[in-house]
């Protein structure tokens, strides 16, 4: 199609907010003027939650790496350490995300193929052997199966000798967003909500500094939500999951500090920017105001952002090198506190050394080349910004108001309607990028008569999956099995009993049960989930 375009047009962002063509300070005033602004470190945290921010230390740098076994995924771990990477984003392979071991039948296929295939105790000695975790923490990208990847992760600590009240790290396990968004979950929204909670509670008594939720809106506006309902929906889910734990007992300030989140970044720079200052503060005040937090560290929206996969492109991939560096530019300028940069080939297949080293280079080259850790929150004081961080925060109050107005977002989802709202939304955007009226570069607008793409696929290799199996056949026939069912008859138990499951799997784990083994226990306590089909 022509590239175009009037000389006069309306331009509406993403989010349904109008940009203006030129802003003033009588602007900034009318949307609610500078009163949620402050200072960076002081609430609302608008600004950011450290006073100093990247002047005092920068961002962590995190990429998505995982694949075949925990041997190869070790190599690349050390790899990405060895050139710069101070965390590690964990990719497991679909079987584990859903909890089936790799021998199961519904398996065949899908060993190892898009993450890590982790059955036993014994994959996570393997997957993390030479890695420091004092140094490195780590993020487990886990959900329907994350309550035994936690146990996993926390024993194979333990067993090292790390001190496990002083141990970092992440889990993502928001299962609400799953339900909306990628499909890995297990069992059904209240029981799955009921073991969120039981991490959140076990960590808080047992692994104080460990952040057992990192609640996604990144993949909610993957599957077609806009930017401030990415937010909006995040911290409806955020508030659930609260709720479920306060109902233990626990005080609010007992756990909120180690509740974390995953945002998107793609599309409208200042709309990104403006996103993550408003929601800043808004996250703050609903905190302090809403649930009566008082420790400051509880309402600070703690983040990791970069790149989303959905803003990379199949066409001309070169592009989302570019791409890749403005993500990056806008999680810096939106005070991150981890990075997790997409690489430009994950259109189409699992990163390349090549490319992830690109990708790791972009970030770093914020820092030493480009000033991005110089100052806090650089864009602070624009008519344009700080109108637009207004008129974000309005959007997503809005939005949430709607989502309790309509009976909450656990029932939304345990119905369906929130996610065939998403889908709708996402159909309506793809005719809208089908039709050129949301311009694409390379897609719909400045497209080129290409060759085939020079992308290197990342191989799958059947002899690998056969690999796994026989490693995991070689631990049922080397562990004790008797200990391995009377872990799991406990687990049964107390899962069927409603007390938290947590220590019991953690037990369980020790006795090397595989993920398949105890996720087939917790099915027979709480059952599967059956989606619904909304019209």
């Amino acid at each position: 199609m022509s590239a175009d375009r009037p000389t006069q047009r309306r331009v509406v962002n993403e989010s349904g907010i109008e940009i203006k063509t030129v802003y003033t300070a009588e602007d900034v005033e009318a949307t609610g003027g500078l009163q949620h602004v402050g200072d960076p470190g002081q609430y609302p945290f608008t600004r950011g939650i450290h006073a100093q921010m990247y002047r005092k230390r920068p961002w962590t740098m995190r990429q998505y790496a995982g694949f075949g076994n925990a041997h190869d995924t070790n190599q690349r771990f050390k790899y990405l350490i060895a050139n710069g990477q101070t965390g590690l984003n964990v990719a497991f392979d679909l079987p584990t995300q859903i909890g089936f071991d790799s021998d199961d039948p519904m398996a065949e296929g899908e060993v190892g193929r898009v993450g890590m295939a982790i059955d036993t105790l014994r994959d996570f000695e393997i997957a993390f052997d030479g890695i420091d975790l004092d140094a490195i923490t780590v993020s487990l990208t886990i959900n329907g199966a994350a309550a035994i990847l936690i146990a996993m992760f926390l024993v194979m600590a333990e067993k090292r000798g790390y001190d496990v009240k002083k141990l970092r790290g992440t889990a993502q396990n928001d299962i609400l967003k799953e339900f909306i968004g990628r499909g890995t979950w297990i069992f059904p929204v209240e029981h799955s909500i009921r073991l969120v909670g039981d991490t959140i509670e076990y960590c808080a008594q047992h692994a104080p500094k460990y952040s057992p939720v990192s609640v996604c809106g990144y993949h909610i506006r993957e599957s077609g939500a806009n930017p401030a309902q990415e937010m909006a929906y995040a911290f409806c889910i955020a508030k659930a999951y609260a709720d479920e734990t306060l109902k233990r007992g626990l005080a609010i300030d007992e756990f909120a500090g180690r509740l974390s989140f995953n945002f998107n970044i793609f599309g409208n720079l200042f709309e990104q920017v403006a996103k993550f200052r408003a929601a800043r503060g808004l996250w703050a005040r609903i905190m302090k105001e809403e649930y009566g937090a008082q420790d400051p560290g509880s309402m600070w929206m703690r983040m990791i952002a970069a790149g989303g996969g959905g803003g990379l492109t199949h066409e001309q991939p070169e592009l989302n090198i570019v791409r890749g560096a403005y993500y990056a530019l806008i999680s810096a300028l939106s005070g991150t506190q981890t990075m997790a940069l997409c690489s430009y080939d994950e259109a189409y297949t699992i990163p390349t050394e090549y490319s992830a080293r690109i990708s790791l280079r972009t970030m770093q080259m914020l820092v030493e080349e480009m000033g991005l850790a110089d100052t806090v929150d650089p864009l602070a004081g624009s008519w344009f910004v700080e109108t637009l961080t207004n008129q974000m925060r309005d959007k997503m109050v809005e939005i949430m108001a709607d989502i309790d107005a309509r009976g909450g977002i656990v029932k939304q989802i345990a119905d369906g309607t929130a996610q065939a709202a998403v889908s709708a939304q996402a159909y309506q955007m793809q005719r809208r990028i089908e039709t050129g009226d949301f311009r694409k570069v390379g897609v719909n607008c400045y497209r080129i008569e290409e060759e085939d793409h020079d992308v290197e696929f990342h191989p799958y290799d059947e002899a690998d999956a056969k690999a796994q199996v026989d490693a995991l056949n070689k631990v049922r026939a080397e562990r004790d099995n008797a200990q391995v069912a009377a872990a799991l008859d406990r687990l049964e138990k107390d899962a069927r009993a409603g007390v938290n499951v947590m220590p019991a799997l953690v037990d369980a784990v020790r006795t090397y049960a595989s993920v398949g083994e105890m996720t087939q226990r917790l099915v027979a306590a709480f059952g599967r989930y059956r989606e619904p089909i909304v019209f």
